[in-house]
């Protein structure tokens, strides 16, 4: 069956190559818990013609080591080695890669292997799991010329990739139990609503529960993801689907030297029912953009606000979020008929900008710098020289300035000084609620008029995290406009990327594999049995990575 499926991707190739990625990040929960156990093990097996590997859940390798010198040269030739992917769709049949496809223990014995390079050796793969989750994290590999193979090899991988799972399961409980006492103390202490988030919790206080309703919750949530893994403290202001405008206090916490996880202390700073009465007939009708939630309308208005009384403003956001749309449809309807320059400062040389600015400001037109955390620290100087050659007013002659930056940008006082005010314009995974006018409009802008989303393709898109934003959903639409011209488009005619709803970025070869997963199952009608046989792959590893990947 590894054959099959390995024929089926590479052809009749003898010398299939494997693909050197990007070393991933090395602080994960596998390599923490596998770090001291593969060094006692490497220590037990150290004068052994053998070689012990460590991969992540793709078949990068991680780690290596032999007391073989020679052993280790001779790996070298293959590719075998750290920052290399021994999956089955890279080389073949082999015991990492097919340990990962059929999710349990494996030897594989010189002539096994579908490469010919790699009939040389035996090598006895075991995958480790996760004793909660039960995912499959990488894979413990031992490697040997084929002359020394025997079946310990296999007893040893089994036992090695048994002990990184109990330190794991030992891991889990201490950053858990670390994460569980900071939430306690500060349920205790603060008497506020209180989340608390670690890699495999979620704990929400009653306060939470209380103070905020079920879609208020969820945006917290999402906020509170957002912060997962970050070792600093920090607060943000943040404006919630009911129209309150909450505090979030994130406070890391350590097991050790481990980060464990997150406190995040909740604070409202302005009650939905005090706050101006924006959702009762002030939402801005803003003919080129779309959005009806309360984080939207409050986003939208504060520009509008701005740029009716002509106060210079930045604009912070994810890429994709719309910041260029919002500040192009509130000109227009505040401003109709006067001029607004968009100049792109990632297009745009330094010199090329500064002419343009200063061009547009000589003839009265108000600007908008786009992207300008991409500027150096003299290229911003010379455009504050820029801008105060036309100091802001409350004058109606007076230029309007606005500025768009990435939210991580680093603040330069010497520009950022000229604008009193900044605004967040949030990311779209925090305002679901407004996809379907969303969809409209973009369609609509796309050619596609006689194209509609049924009411369960809406509801699968705002299943989605988004992480491309608004521009991440007009490629989708488009993309779908390219099959479909009219007509009622129904969940199984999305692209592929929106049948999963799996929350964890995916490199390129995770996608593909995604991709090719939901394909196939659509080809066969639901089919997964017969899906997994076309794809080449057993039942067991279909339903795996149907799981993994968040399939629907």
């Amino acid at each position: 069956m590894s054959w099959s499926r390995s024929r089926v991707v590479l052809g009749d190739v003898d010398r299939p190559a494997a693909e050197y990625v990007e070393r991933p990040p090395v602080d994960t929960v596998l390599t923490r818990a596998a770090r001291p156990v593969l060094a006692a093990l490497a220590a037990e097996i150290e004068n052994e013609p053998v070689s012990l590997i460590l991969t992540d859940a793709t078949g990068v390798v991680l780690w290596r080591r032999s007391g073989d010198r020679g052993l280790l040269t001779t790996l070298d030739r293959v590719d075998l080695a750290p920052g290399f992917r021994y999956a089955e769709t890279q080389v073949g049949t082999n015991g990492i890669g097919t340990a990962l496809e059929v999710g349990v223990p494996v030897l594989v014995d010189g002539s096994q292997h579908f490469s010919g390079q790699l009939r040389s050796f035996s090598c006895a793969g075991a995958p480790v799991t996760h004793p909660i989750t039960g995912a499959i994290l990488g894979v413990v590999d031992l490697t040997t010329r084929a002359q020394h193979s025997n079946s310990l090899l296999l007893s040893f991988a089994k036992l090695a990739a048994a002990r990184i799972s109990e330190r794991i399961l030992e891991d889990a409980h201490e950053l858990d139990r670390a994460v569980l006492n900071d939430y306690r103390a500060a349920c205790q202490h603060s008497g506020r609503p209180v989340i608390a988030i670690g890699e495999e919790v979620l704990m929400i206080n009653a306060l939470t529960q209380q103070q905020f309703d079920a879609g208020d919750q969820m945006a917290i949530i999402e906020h509170a993801r957002d912060a997962r893994g970050v070792a600093k403290p920090f607060s943000t202001l943040t404006d919630l689907p009911s129209g309150t405008t909450a505090r979030l206090s994130y406070e890391p916490t350590f097991a050790g030297d481990k980060l464990a996880g997150g406190i995040v202390r909740i604070k409202a700073q302005v009650s939905a029912t005090t706050r101006s009465p924006l959702g009762a007939g002030r939402a801005p009708a803003l003919r080129t953009i779309a959005g009806s939630s309360a984080v939207w309308r409050h986003t939208a208005q504060g520009v509008i606000d701005a740029c009716k009384r002509r106060e210079w403003l930045v604009l912070d956001g994810e890429p994709g979020v719309g910041k260029a749309a919002l500040i192009r449809a509130v000109h227009q309807n505040v401003w109709a008929g006067h001029r607004l320059a968009l100049l792109d400062a990632a297009e745009l040389d330094s010199n090329e900008l500064l002419d343009r600015a200063a061009s547009e400001f000589d003839s009265g037109s108000d600007l908008a710098i786009l992207h300008a955390d991409v500027l150096h620290e003299p290229e911003l100087v010379e455009l504050t020289h820029v801008l105060q050659a036309a100091p802001p007013g409350p004058l109606a002659r007076d230029p309007w300035v606005s500025l768009t930056r990435h939210p991580q940008a680093v603040d330069t006082s010497s520009l950022l000084r000229l604008f009193p005010k900044s605004i967040s314009v949030p990311p779209l995974r925090y305002h679901l609620e407004d996809i379907p006018d969303l969809v409209r409009v973009l369609l609509d802008a796309a050619g596609a008029t006689d194209l509609v989303l049924a009411p369960a393709a809406l509801n699968q898109l705002m299943r989605l995290a988004w992480r491309g934003n608004v521009t991440q959903l007009r490629d989708v639409l488009e993309e779908v406009h390219r099959h479909r011209r009219s007509g009622v488009i129904e969940p199984e005619a999305l692209p592929a990327e929106c049948r999963a709803t799996t929350r964890h970025n995916l490199t390129r070869m995770q996608a593909l594999e995604r991709d090719a997963i939901v394909d196939a199952i659509a080809l066969h009608a639901g089919d997964k049995t017969a899906a997994a046989a076309a794809l080449g792959m057993s039942r067991a590893t279909i339903y795996r990575k149907i799981r993994e990947f968040g399939i629907v």
